[in-house]
């Protein structure tokens, strides 16, 4: 599917994100892919927990070209980091990281970008600049601050930082809500989509459980999906009323995701 995909699209695909809702390094094939993309002359990106970056895996990034590389480490105590990385094991993941770097620095691999990423919540906002000091004592190339999603009202009182820049929500009257306002618009849907494990094209990365699948590349060309009656009519009711629309509700377009 994927390789029908890339036929399909090479031309004029210019960016790949190899992740969303899974961990990549677990695909036997995600080197394959990544390369495939590579050898086209298209951006390759991907996410990891780090629990997989040995150093056998790392010299396999290296070799297949991807551009960037985000790691997500959320917490620099086992505490903190375990309390959304439920089962995580922070010891493996900063020398998973570690691996990395020595990895790009004995290939000078300067094609690859490693990210730091660390989503903020309550329980490490204290320890966001002492994370940042960390990642540049080991050579990461960029550490970013992400602000988190949040779906329950009731989990926010426990998960939203205390500091105002680290949230994408604010408390009114009581209830939660994002900082950004709801305009009928949305540029990731002529921008770019996803396609799940099986083949399904959804909207977005929002559509966290394929419920509006537009699409099956398996089945269907991608450019009769992407022009087709499913992704236009989506488009429509997101300029008509998009705050209506479930995946949307709680969409940070339009709000400063990045602290």
């Amino acid at each position: 599917m994927f390789t029908a995909l890339m036929n399909q699209t090479s031309p004029w695909l210019t960016y790949i994100t190899f992740y969303f809702q899974g961990e990549p390094f677990i695909n036997k094939d995600v080197f394959k892919m990544i390369r495939q993309a590579s050898n086209a002359h298209i951006f390759t990106a991907s996410s990891t927990n780090g629990h997989f970056l040995n150093l056998k895996v790392c010299h396999q990034i290296i070799t297949s070209g991807l551009n960037q590389l985000i790691v997500s480490i959320d917490g620099i105590t086992q505490d903190s980091y375990e309390k959304y990385r439920t089962g995580g094991d922070l010891a493996t993941v900063l020398q998973g990281l570690k691996n990395l770097v020595q990895a790009k620095k004995e290939s000078n691999a300067k094609h690859l970008t490693i990210i730091w990423q660390m989503i903020a919540f309550k329980s490490n906002e204290q320890e966001i600049e002492q994370a940042q000091l960390l990642a540049n004592e080991m050579g990461v190339d960029e550490f970013r601050i992400k602000t988190a999603q949040v779906y329950e009202q009731a989990d926010m009182f426990d998960l939203i930082p205390e500091q105002e820049k680290y949230s994408r929500y604010v408390l009114k009257n009581g209830v939660w809500k994002l900082k950004n306002k709801f305009y009928n618009h949305c540029w990731r849907m002529w921008q770019g989509c996803v396609m799940t494990w099986d083949g399904k094209i959804v909207p977005c990365c929002f559509d966290k459980d394929a419920q509006h699948t537009v699409g099956q590349i398996n089945t269907s060309s991608f450019k009769s999906i992407w022009s087709g009656n499913s992704m236009n009519r989506f488009r429509q009711s997101i300029l008509s009323n998009r705050k209506e629309i479930d995946i949307c509700s709680n969409c940070s377009e339009g709000s400063k995701v990045w602290a």
